[in-house]
């Protein structure tokens, strides 16, 4: 039983725990922005699709990233051999498969919206990743596709009043994946990822990241008055977000000289968290804060329970 319980560990730890949950909260976001009278399947297809399609991103990035990942984690699934590539190849498709299945079934317009995201986490693994600001930006794309996949699992085109929350969620994201290069300076210079750090030194990449996520910010405050349902839970949330964003950016605005990347990691973390948070404020603000309370409650504590059992060993 040794190999089977090695091989689901290595399965788990490219899922990632302490990040799944986000994808979806963010396709529930956008469906609940598209009306209220959402059925269950809708809301399923809302949610699993863009799980799925994050699943697909890691197991496809994971194998692309395996010469680099050997270099500076090791001990990650794929280098250290407890997971094959052909394994990781074949999962990855197979759910990219089951996000189009599900897209069909929901709303056959909404294929194309899938299609782009899955050729956007190919090309961000395959050719981005290492490119500077590109990278970082398809990141934040994927996250606004998110938001109208789930507006158009409910209703046939997304409302406009989900395009501003999709252009936070742009912003946002790609801010925060630039926060995570921070803590892979080393690492991907040796390996030849000409990420933004690597190329323009971390002090410019705090910088970009903290403006892009000011940038956020202020669209989701411009946002206010877009919100279908509860401006007042949707405020609260959105301020608890900026609370959290403003400590993260304010460990790596404090670092002076070399940012060490445990500071990196750390302030990633709370990004982590933030964002979950940020995508129940949308939540609220298209269904109302009971129910984005009771998805937060939940997801939050998981996610940040096992980033404090997995994620420093698997970064």
């Amino acid at each position: 039983m040794a190999a089977p319980r090695t091989a689901l560990l290595a399965h788990v730890q490219t899922w990632r725990p302490y990040t799944l949950w986000y994808p979806g909260l963010v396709g529930l976001a956008g469906a609940t922005l598209a009306g209220s009278h959402a059925t269950t399947g809708q809301l399923l297809v809302a949610w699993a699709a863009p799980t799925l399609g994050w699943l697909a991103g890691h197991y496809l990035g994971d194998y692309f990233d395996r010469d680099l990942d050997a270099l500076s984690k090791p001990q990650r699934p794929i280098p250290s051999g407890r997971l094959s590539p052909r394994a990781a190849v074949a999962t990855g498709i197979g759910c990219a498969i089951a996000v189009a299945a599900l897209a069909l079934w929901a709303n056959w317009r909404a294929v194309a919206v899938a299609a782009a995201a899955m050729a956007g986490i190919v090309a961000y693994s395959r050719v981005l990743k290492g490119r500077g600001l590109s990278g970082n930006l398809i990141r934040g794309v994927l996250t606004a596709l998110t938001v109208l996949f789930g507006a158009m699992a409910v209703q046939p085109w997304p409302p406009w009043r989900a395009l501003p929350f999709a252009l936070v969620f742009l912003a946002h994201d790609t801010a925060s994946n630039l926060v995570g290069t921070l803590r892979d300076v080393d690492g991907d210079r040796e390996g030849g990822y000409a990420t933004v750090p690597v190329r323009q030194g971390v002090r410019r990449a705090t910088h970009t990241a903290a403006a892009l996520y000011l940038a956020a910010v202020a669209v989701a405050c411009a946002a206010t008055g877009m919100v279908p349902k509860d401006t007042a839970g949707y405020l609260v949330l959105l301020s608890a977000a900026a609370l959290c964003g403003a400590g993260a950016f304010g460990l790596l605005l404090r670092s002076p000289g070399h940012l060490a990347p445990a500071l990196a990691l750390r302030a990633h973390a709370v990004l982590v968290a933030e964002r979950l948070v940020l995508a129940a404020a949308v939540v609220a603000a298209g269904a109302g804060a009971a129910l984005a309370l009771a998805l937060l409650t939940p997801l939050l504590t998981v996610s940040v329970i096992t980033q404090s059992r997995m994620r420093s060993r698997h970064e």
